[in-house]
Order: structure tokens, then sequence, then C-alpha cells
């Protein structure tokens, strides 16, 4: 199980913190990523970490304002988004492969429902 939380309304320039409680799997053992979709818009990956060894890749357009981390003793990611601007608003979805975040868009066993972020201009 997946759950997202930390979404809400921001304006330009702030922050958020989105964090996904996970269950039910060895966190270790799996890649848990973030995607997003805005209205209108394809689902497009954000972010993703390995479990195992918190190495991490990002969408190349965000790795300078967004940072994915874990907390392996709580199961729980985490998505720092620093510099929100209003093309960030969209639907944030957590999800898990039994992957490595190299192959991740290809082995996801399990999303989580989405965290609504909207940045106001």
């Amino acid at each position: 199980q997946l759950q997202a939380s930390g979404g809400g309304l921001v304006q330009a320039g702030g922050s958020l913190i989105l964090s996904c409680v996970t269950s039910g799997f060895i966190f270790d053992d799996y890649a848990i990523g973030w995607y997003r979709q805005a209205p209108g818009k394809k689902r497009e990956g954000v972010a993703c970490i390995n479990g195992g060894s918190g190495s991490a890749s990002y969408e190349d357009s965000l790795k300078d304002r967004f940072t994915i981390s874990s907390d392996n003793a709580k199961n729980t990611v985490y998505l720092q988004m620093n510099s929100l601007k209003p093309e960030d608003t969209a639907d944030y979805y957590c999800a898990v492969a039994d992957s490595y975040c190299s192959s991740f868009g290809n082995n996801i066993v399990r999303w989580g429902q989405g965290t609504l972020v909207t940045v106001s201009s």
C-alpha cells in the first residue's frame, strides 16, 4: 500500500514536502518513485529512489529544484519541492516498482493515490 500526502496550495517560489508512506513489501527490495499529471497532460516521471541503496534519479528539468529521499525505518519516501512554479501544478503520485530506478517505468507494481499540488502565480 502507498499513501501519499503533503499536497496543497502554495505561492510561486514556495516549497512543499510530499510524503509517501509504504507498507506491504520489503522497502529495501524495491524502487519508489514520484510521478505527476497536470490537467490535460500526460503523466510524467519526477524522481525515483532505490529503496536499498538510496540512490536517486530525476527528470532532468526538475533535478535542480526537487529532491527525493527516504527514511527506511519508516518505509517512507519524501519529495522536497523548492522554487515551485505554476507549471508544477499537478496531481502527484507515488509508485513502487520491483526493479531499480533504471527500469522503473516498466516494472511498476502498485500506485498510490494522488496528492494535489497547486502553485499560484
